[in-house]
C-alpha cells in the first residue's frame, strides 16, 4: 500500500515537472528508509518548495493547500482540539464552524487519522494539506512551546493533592519541557536563551543573528517558572536554594552527534530568577575563511600575525566575534613549536595544544594577576581575553617589550578609540606607540538568505551616503522558510584594521584624538566600518539596514 501511494505522489510530482527523475529515486530512498510520506521527504530533502508540491498534491486529490505561516487561525478551533492531541496526530486545527472542523493535514492518505478526530472529538472534519514541519511549527506557534507538555503538567497539579505518586511525572514533565527549550533553540541556530519571569508571565527569547526573537509559550507555563528554573539550575550544578544571589554554572547538553556547552548565569528579580544560557559549540572550528574577511583585510591580518613580538588588540562591543577572531588567529598560530597560554573570563572554548586559565576574582586570580604568572611558563604567545585596567594594560605592553606577541580586545567603537582608551588608562603614549601593531574593530551583520535575495535599484540617497558615483544595484531579501521569513540567515563581520604606522606613532606622541588619528589611517588606506560594510553591500552578502544597525549614523551620513 505504501508503496503504491509512494509510487502515485512520486510520479504525480515527476509529470508535473517538480522534481526530476534523479530527485525521484533518492527521494524514493529516504522514503522506504524512514517510512515518512514522499511527499514530505521530496521538501526534506529540498528538491521542491513545500507550496510547490503540495498545492499540487492537493489539486490532485480535491484537498486545499493552506500556508500556515500566513493563515489566520480560528481561536474556537484551538480551544475545540488540546496541544497534545494536536502533536499525537500531528494536525493543526484551522477552523470551527456549525461542528465542522478544518484541521491541516500532511499525509491526506491516512483516512485513519481523520476517522479517529471524528469520533473523538464527535465533530464533522474537512481537512486541508501542508508539510509536516509546518504543521509542528504553526502548533508551537499558536499554543506556545512545550505546550503539550505544560497541558500534562496542568492535568497532574489538579489531582496532585489526591495522589502524591504524580510527583514524579511532574518532574518528568519539566525534564522533558526544558529539553524542548534547549533542543529548539540549538535547531534554531540560536547563541543565547532568555528566560525571564515577569508579573503575569514567563517568557522566553531567543537570540538568533544577534537578535532577540520571543519564543510562545503556553498560558499555564508561568504557575511552574520555579520548577523549570530548578530543573536547569540542578543541571548546571548550582544550588536551587540560593534565589537571592546571582550563580553561575555550565551544562552539557548533547543532540544527535553534536555536543554543547551552555554557559548558565542566574539573576534574582522581584518576580524570581532570570537565566540566560549561552550555547557553545564543543566542535567550533576556527579559520580565518570563516571570519568573512575581504582579501586585502585577510594580507594584512597575515602579516600582522607574523610579527614576532607586539600586541594586536581586537575592538568593538560585547557580541561583535572578538573572541571568534582572536581564537581564529591563535589556531593560526598554533604550531608545534610555539607555546600559547590564555587568561580569560569565561574560557568560551577550549582549544587542543593550548593552555587555557580561567580568571577568579573572588580568590584573587585576576587578568594581571594571571599574566604575571603566564609570563614565568615561557610562552611564545599570549592571549588576554580583555584588558580592563592600567595594571592589565601596562603587563600586556612590557610582555611584548620582552619578545612576547600579545593578544587582547578593548571595549571601544572603533579602531582609532582603542589608542584614546589606553591614554585614558593612563598608558605612557611612547609604550602604546613602540609595542602596538594593530587595532582592529569589528561588527556582525546578518547575512542574506541566498535562497530569496533579489537584486534592486540602490536610492540615491544611498549612493550619496556611501559616497558611491555609479548608480549600481544592491539586493534585498522577501523572506522565505529557509530563512524563517527574516530575511537573513546566519552572520558574517565587518573589519577596521587600523596599522600603527610611523604616521599614527606620531599622532599618539601627541596624544592626538581619534578622530585625528582614524583621518590619517584612512589615508593611509585604512577601510572603515562604513566601508567595509559597503564592499559586502555591493556583494549582495547584507543589506544597508543591517549596517546602518552596527555601524554609528554619525559616520554614515
Amino acid at each position: 500500500m505504501q508503496e503504491r501511494e509512494g509510487n502515485f505522489i512520486g510520479l504525480l510530482l515527476l509529470n508535473a515537472g517538480i522534481i526530476t527523475s534523479e530527485d525521484l529515486e533518492k527521494a524514493l530512498t529516504e522514503h522506504k528508509r524512514t517510512g515518512e510520506f514522499l511527499a514530505a521527504t521530496i521538501v526534506k530533502l529540498k528538491f521542491a518548495l513545500e507550496e510547490d508540491v503540495f498545492s499540487i498534491l492537493g489539486e490532485q486529490l480535491g484537498i486545499s493547500f493552506i500556508n500556515l505561516r500566513t493563515a489566520s487561525i480560528d481561536p474556537e478551533a484551538l480551544e475545540k482540539v488540546s496541544a497534545r492531541f494536536a502533536l499525537h496526530y500531528k494536525i493543526m486545527p484551522v477552523s470551527f464552524k456549525n461542528n465542522l472542523l478544518g484541521i491541516v493535514v500532511s499525509d491526506p492518505l491516512n483516512v485513519q487519522v481523520l476517522d479517529d478526530i471524528r469520533m473523538l472529538l464527535n465533530v464533522d472534519v474537512k481537512a486541508y494539506i501542508a508539510y509536516e514541519k509546518s504543521i509542528i511549527d504553526a502548533i508551537s506557534k499558536n499554543y506556545g512551546l512545550g505546550a503539550g507538555t505544560v497541558e500534562g503538567l496542568e492535568d497532574k497539579e489538579e489531582v496532585k493533592e489526591e495522589k502524591k505518586e504524580d510527583q514524579g511525572v511532574e518532574e518528568s514533565s519539566i525534564i522533558n519541557f526544558v529539553n524542548q527549550v534547549l533542543t529548539q533553540a540549538v535547531k534554531d541556530r540560536a547563541t543565547d536563551i532568555h528566560i525571564e519571569p515577569f508579573e503575569d508571565e514567563l517568557t522566553i527569547r531567543y537570540r538568533i543573528d544577534g537578535i532577540l526573537h520571543k519564543t510562545p509559550l503556553p498560558q499555564g507555563a508561568k504557575q511552574f517558572q520555579n520548577s523549570i528554573t530548578s530543573r536547569i539550575k540542578i543541571m548546571a550544578n548550582l544550588n536551587i536554594a540560593e534565589r537571592r544571589l546571582p550563580q553561575d554554572g555550565k551544562i552539557l547538553f548533547k543532540l544527535g552527534e553534536e555536543e554543547y556547552d551552555l554557559r548558565v548565569s542566574t539573576l534574582p528579580t522581584p518576580e524570581g530568577e532570570s537565566i540566560d544560557l549561552r550555547i557553545l559549540s564543543k566542535t567550533m572550528l576556527f579559520n580565518f575563511k570563516d571570519l568573512g574577511l575581504l582579501e586585502e583585510n585577510s594580507l594584512l591580518l597575515e602579516q600582522v600575525l607574523k610579527k614576532p613580538n607586539g600586541v594586536i588588540f581586537v575592538t568593538g562591543p560585547t557580541g561583535s566575534g572578538k573572541t571568534t577572531t582572536l581564537y581564529s588567529c591563535l589556531q593560526n598560530l598554533n604550531t608545534q613549536d610555539r607555546k600559547i597560554i590564555t587568561v580569560e573570563d569565561p574560557i568560551e572554548y577550549r582549544i587542543k595544544g593550548i593552555t587555557q586559565i580561567q580568571v577568579y576574582p573572588k580568590i584573587g586570580l585576576s587578568f594581571a594577576y594571571g599574566l604575571r604568572s603566564i609570563l614565568r611558563h615561557d610562552p611564545d604567545i599570549i592571549l588576554i581575553g580583555e584588558v580592563r585596567d592600567v595594571e592589565t594594560a601596562e603587563i600586556a605592553i612590557r610582555a611584548s617589550l620582552t619578545g612576547h606577541l600579545v593578544f587582547s580586545t578593548i571595549h571601544t567603537n572603533d579602531a582609532a578609540s582603542g589608542v584614546t582608551r589606553l591614554l585614558d588608562m593612563g598608558i605612557e603614549p611612547y609604550l602604546i606607540a613602540s609595542t602596538v601593531e594593530c587595532f582592529i574593530a569589528q561588527r556582525l551583520v546578518r547575512v542574506l538568505c541566498p535562497k530569496c535575495k533579489f537584486k534592486v535599484k540602490a536610492a540615491d540617497k544611498i549612493l550619496k551616503a556611501f559616497g558611491e558615483k555609479e548608480d549600481i544595484d544592491i539586493y534585498d531579501a522577501k523572506g522565505c522558510e529557509e530563512c524563517k521569513y527574516t530575511k537573513y540567515r546566519g552572520r558574517t563581520a565587518i573589519y577596521e584594521f587600523l596599522l600603527v604606522s610611523p604616521e599614527i606613532k606620531d599622532l599618539i606622541a601627541k596624544k592626538s584624538s581619534a578622530s585625528k588619528i582614524k583621518e590619517q589611517a584612512v589615508k593611509s588606506g585604512m577601510r572603515t566600518l562604513k566601508m567595509e560594510g559597503w564592499q559586502k553591500i555591493k556583494q549582495g552578502m547584507t543589506t544597508v539596514d543591517e549596517i546602518l544597525r552596527v555601524v554609528s549614523r554619525e559616520e554614515m551620513y
